[in-house]
């Protein structure tokens, strides 16, 4: 599996750290945005190419798919620029910044055939895992959720602490992770749902903090806060409260709602998200069937959030 990565910062090195854990894969293309960027990361992962041009990668022979860790702004249009040019291709969440978007790479999807996968990593984390695996079971059915979603960003900065060249958002990225568990978790399609949001940055021109809530057909409930005005502690947080129990992952960490740890190394064979997506994607392709987290199993999350954008710019009308 010859795979090019587009987007080679501080999450396209995650992707690539755990690329080569995977056998049989060959990283053989480094997209960037500039070109000493690009050749660094290609020399330090073993590519052949690199380029600051996605077309570049996609026109290569040497490329079988593409993992797009780019702007948000350019994520749909470059999944359906992979797809037209034969790749099959893996987006970073999210999707799209906008419902039409989302529908119209859905689309591509549909007339190629090739595999689309979004990297809703919070399914392939193991301590969520671990909760799905016991609602499966039927040991756990859920009642609600409530999730926090904090960081202290108020720089246009990535994860490395270095400038980005493009601005974030609440909505459309972080809220994403969340409202696909929810509905993933329940089994159950959100029907109704509410969002508030507070002032916007007077640099970055987003809002910094923000309250979701969500209602499934089968009555549970979500409660979404998200920030980027708080200083400490950082992250998202899940609380899963159920009939017989309720859990809180902590990214890889697991506990019960009284704090007692869950062991969760032996959920799967990585405790690394990232690389247990990536496994995920090139396992679907080799085997010819739909993935988890691919576009077709995702799409209603964007859906809801088209719903919720259109709702804050009716509420902007008001102010």
């Amino acid at each position: 599996m010859r795979i090019a990565l587009a987007g080679a910062g501080a999450f396209g090195e995650k992707h690539l750290d755990g690329l080569k854990n995977i056998d049989g894969v060959e990283i053989t293309s480094i997209i960037s945005r500039t070109g000493e960027q690009a050749a660094a990361v290609a020399e330090k992962y073993g590519a052949r190419h690199s380029s600051t041009e996605l077309a570049d990668a996609l026109a290569r022979d040497d490329v079988d798919a593409v993992i797009l860790c780019t702007p948000t702004q350019m994520h749909a249009q470059q999944a359906i620029a992979c797809m037209d040019a034969g790749k099959h291709v893996q987006v970073e969440i999210p999707l799209a910044d906008s419902w039409a978007d989302a529908q119209a790479v859905v689309k591509k999807q549909q007339e190629t055939g090739l595999t689309c996968m979004v990297g809703h990593t919070r399914r392939f984390n193991p301590s969520h895992q671990w909760v799905k695996k016991k609602i499966d079971a039927g040991d756990l059915t859920l009642q609600a959720m409530d999730v926090e979603t904090f960081f202290f960003r108020r720089k246009n900065m990535n994860a490395k602490g270095q400038p980005r060249s493009w601005t974030d958002h609440l909505l459309w990225h972080h809220s994403a992770h969340t409202i696909d568990i929810f509905q993933y978790m329940t089994g159950s399609k959100v029907v109704a749902a509410n969002v508030l949001q507070g002032p916007k940055h007077p640099e970055l021109s987003i809002a910094m903090d923000m309250s979701i809530q969500m209602k499934t057909e089968a009555g549970q409930i979500l409660t979404l806060a998200l920030s980027f005005n708080n200083d400490g502690p950082l992250g998202t947080f899940f609380r899963y409260i159920g009939d017989t129990g309720t859990y809180i992952a902590r990214y890889d960490d697991l506990v019960t709602g009284r704090e007692e740890a869950i062991d969760v190394s032996q959920v799967d064979v990585s405790m690394n998200g990232i690389e247990l997506q990536d496994r995920e994607f090139v396992a679907a392709i080799r085997e010819g069937r739909e993935p988890n987290s691919s576009i077709g199993s995702v799409l209603d999350c964007y859906r809801v959030i088209g719903e919720l954008a259109a709702s804050l710019e009716q509420q902007d009308g008001w102010s």
